[in-house]
């Protein structure tokens, strides 16, 4: 009987030693997984090659700031867009569709400081405005490159607040030049910009407008203004980015920026003829005598001491073929006043070619 007893007992004791070693095993299992370290790479402290992605980021980000826009109708309306900083004295560069409108102006920098701006000038038909802010220390203009000098292919970078998510970098290539777009414009016709545009698939969307397009020295050779967006199908979704960026290439922006800076208008080149919009064949066609209640084409003007009649269709801008009355805009607005210009247009079945001087006209 005791002999039975002992061995219950080692048995018990046994178990009781087993289950204790069980859960002490457990527990350093549990204590033990808490410490697991899994092999990872050292901080990575080194500059960026300038010309990379983010070494060109972080060569414009400061100068590239995000402006809040209250406009003066009720309700609090208003928007986002970008700009850049063009000079020390506080001249900030963007889309007049940005700041048209415009009440109050509310401009942020990279670092998160804000400040008000106002409106120097402004221009619906490049939609270029210039903006300035006052009191700012520290201010890094962003260089500006030649956008005679682009090439389809060349990388760039594009910077924004696109949806309001503002210093957001996206990069890409120039997909096209010399690329001619409209854009906006009221229901009476009026406020269109015409554009002789940089195309880019570097992703752009609402609030890019008027940031910077960049080169691989970080150099802005366009103003980001206009996207061709997904179809929307519904009223709840938000058109965005599909790879079809447009840009102001930075050589009409300069000259443009400068004019805005000292007068607060910008002229526009014109070759004084009104054109038929209603035309639908191959090139632009002067409007006939008398249409439209002004003549259609100005006396003594640069078209007028060329030669050119009424009911001519222009077909070449210093021999680049032109498809209609939009794209002659375009061509002609790329350039200066005082630009001398050859067109080749057709006349009774006939082709010829005149040159002229281009004239000046100011924006509204």
């Amino acid at each position: 009987m005791r002999l039975r007893h002992a061995v219950a007992l080692g048995l018990g004791i046994a178990l009781l030693a087993g289950g204790i070693g069980g859960w002490l095993g457990v527990l350093a299992e549990r204590r033990s997984s808490t410490r697991v370290e899994l092999p990872q790479a050292a901080a990575d402290n080194k500059d960026r090659a300038p010309d990379s992605v983010a070494g060109i980021a972080a060569a414009a980000l400061p100068g590239v700031v995000t402006l809040h826009v209250r406009g003066s109708g009720g309700g609090g309306s208003g928007g986002t867009g970008t700009g850049f900083v063009l000079d020390g004295q506080g001249h900030i560069l963007t889309n007049h569709h940005v700041v048209a409108g415009a009440k109050d102006v509310t401009v942020t920098f990279s670092t998160g400081e804000s400040t008000t701006a106002s409106v120097v000038g402004r221009d619906s038909g490049y939609d270029l405005a210039v903006v300035r802010v006052t009191g700012v220390s520290g201010l890094k203009p962003l260089a500006l490159g030649n956008s005679d000098g682009v090439r389809v292919g060349d990388p760039v970078v594009a910077i924004g607040a696109p949806f309001d998510l503002s210093n957001t970098v996206t990069a890409g290539i120039i997909s096209a030049t010399g690329r001619p777009i409209t854009a906006g414009g009221d229901k009476d016709g009026s406020d269109i910009s015409y554009v002789d545009a940089l195309q880019t698939d570097a992703p752009i969307n609402p609030g890019n407008s008027g940031g910077p397009l960049l080169d691989a020295q970080a150099r802005v050779i366009g103003i980001n203004s206009a996207i061709r967006g997904a179809e929307k199908t519904g009223s709840d979704r938000q058109s965005g980015s599909i790879g079809l960026g447009f840009a102001i290439p930075v050589n009409q922006g300069k000259r443009v920026a400068e004019e805005l800076i000292r007068t607060g208008r910008a002229t526009h080149p014109v070759i004084g003829v009104t054109l038929d919009m209603q035309y639908t064949g191959a090139g632009a066609r002067v409007g006939a005598q008398g249409e439209g209640g002004k003549p259609a084409v100005t006396p003594g003007g640069p078209a007028a001491r060329a030669g050119v009649r009424p009911g001519d269709v222009i077909t070449e801008v210093d021999g680049v073929r032109v498809h209609g009355g939009d794209e002659l805009i375009v061509k002609v607005r790329a350039r200066r006043p005082g630009d001398p210009l050859r067109l080749t247009l057709l006349r009774d079945g006939r082709e010829q070619t005149v040159r002229l001087v281009l004239g000046s006209a100011e924006g509204p």
